[in-house]
């Protein structure tokens, strides 16, 4: 019998990954470090039917063991994005409220927190002065501060803009609900709930160093440590990518205790298109979400600071989660190599395929539902599976998910998924009390085919 958990759900029992996709997956990192140039890679798959696959890449020298920290850059913008969602969840604020009615701000407080977590909000990307050029970065105090002298350089909404600045704001005003600081809150909330020993706000050793690699030698220069000071909650974070696809497998499959399911649907749902003529990537609340094809999305981030590119990507279908960190300021293609892994691990390495069991019988009142109906000119079925009323169009291809409904009275029902969600679905029963026609977001639902 499977082993399960208290709460009776299964456990998923774990086998070692099979030897062509371990080979594969490494060929992909040492190709990425070689054609690449990277003084040295890490990476990690994070799967749950599977032990954590770690691999690092790197000349002896320079050799720091897969349980080494990069800088993550960006990638931090996720765990602030998350605070924020637990927030919203807890009723201390809502995404549509301004930034003023939680923080004091000299300027820039009309601006909302849904705009500034999915980079619409218009703001100027980085703080006031020359921070990348001095690499002389504000404290928190400063940061706010300067917001007297920074601009607003597009219409709120018109288009996505990338804003370090403004996550830096979203981390300080959560801090302060809170009564906390973002550094405290990312550890308490996120990081020891989750057990993610080797992410940490700053350095703690092993830790590979970050390279400016020569563009026409094979010279490579260290570059500075860098404390982002006051824009902490944008790219402060260091980790390992064994942790980091750790993180990504979360962002899949979440621990309820820490944040809701249901909110990361929320946050993965793309609210800004990055480059209005080539839908590659969207930005959701504080998640890159990039299409791969055939309905499948990876979401999650990238990351870069001086010497070091990350990136972290799960694939929330199968809950798969993974990770490449570079210590090479100028390697992009580190960023693309998660992608690859996730999309391999599907490839070579199928989960195991689940037995159908019978289910219990669906209620006297959806029998007379079951069946296949007509609508708009097309037909559906309606079906009773895992204790839910769905409906699917004739011949919609199995990844499209059905539409979903839920009773909110005898005859009345919500859709809360898939096709027309959020619209009522309503029966009307005949004198023998069979269901002999419904309407779904008004339009009529009837057995044959008919007419408007």
């Amino acid at each position: 019998m499977a082993a399960r958990m208290t709460d009776g759900t299964p456990v998923t029992e774990k086998s070692d990954h099979p030897k062509a996709a371990t080979s594969a997956y490494e060929r992909e990192v040492r190709l990425l470090q070689r054609d690449h140039r990277v003084p040295s890679v890490s990476a990690a798959l994070a799967r749950q039917d599977r032990p954590l696959w770690t691999l690092e890449v790197a000349g002896p020298e320079l050799a720091k063991g897969t349980d080494a920290q990069y800088r993550i850059g960006s990638v931090t913008k996720t765990f602030t994005a998350v605070l924020v969602m637990q927030a919203r969840d807890a009723g201390l604020l809502d995404l549509d409220d301004t930034v003023a009615q939680h923080l004091d701000v000299p300027r820039h407080g009309d601006l909302t927190i849904r705009r500034l977590l999915s980079h619409s909000s218009g703001l100027a990307r980085e703080p006031y002065g020359d921070v990348w050029d001095t690499l002389d970065v504000p404290d928190s105090g400063k940061l706010l501060a300067d917001l007297t002298h920074i601009e607003s350089v597009l219409p709120t909404s018109r288009r996505f803009h990338y804003s370090n600045l403004g996550f830096a704001i979203l981390g300080h005003l959560v801090a302060r609900l809170a009564g906390s600081t973002w550094e405290e809150l990312v550890v308490d909330r996120l990081i020891r709930p989750l057990g993610l020993t080797r992410t940490t706000v700053t350095q703690q050793g092993p830790v590979a160093q970050g390279y400016l690699v020569d563009a026409f030698s094979e010279r490579v220069r260290p570059e500075t440590g860098l404390d982002f000071g006051g824009v902490g909650p944008a790219a402060q974070l260091w980790s390992t990518a064994a942790d980091m696809a750790t993180w990504a497998a979360f962002l899949a499959k979440p621990d309820e205790k820490v944040l809701a399911g249901s909110t990361v649907d929320e946050m993965v749902h793309p609210l800004m298109v990055t480059d209005e003529m080539d839908w590659k990537l969207a930005l959701g609340l504080g998640l890159m979400v990039v299409p791969r094809g055939d309905r499948v999305v990876h979401v999650g981030h990238t990351g870069g600071m001086p010497g070091f590119i990350a990136g972290v990507f799960c694939d929330r279908a199968s809950g798969v989660g993974a990770a490449v960190l570079g210590a090479s300021g100028t390697a992009g293609q580190i960023a693309a190599v998660p992608h690859k892994l996730l999309e391999l691990s599907a490839e070579l390495d199928e989960p195991q395929i689940q037995p159908w069991v019978p289910g219990e019988a669906p209620p006297d009142e959806i029998v007379s539902v079951l069946g296949h109906w007509w609508t708009e000119g097309t037909q559906f079925t309606f079906s009773w599976k895992d204790g839910k009323l769905e409906g699917r169009a004739a011949g919609q291809p199995k990844q499209i998910p059905p539409a979903i409904f839920e009773r909110l009275t005898a005859d009345l029902y919500r859709t809360v998924s898939g096709r027309e969600a959020g619209e009522h679905l309503r029966l009307t029963r005949g004198d023998d009390g069979k269901v002999v026609r419904m309407n779904w977001a008004t339009y009529r639902v009837t057995r044959d085919q008919q007419t408007f």
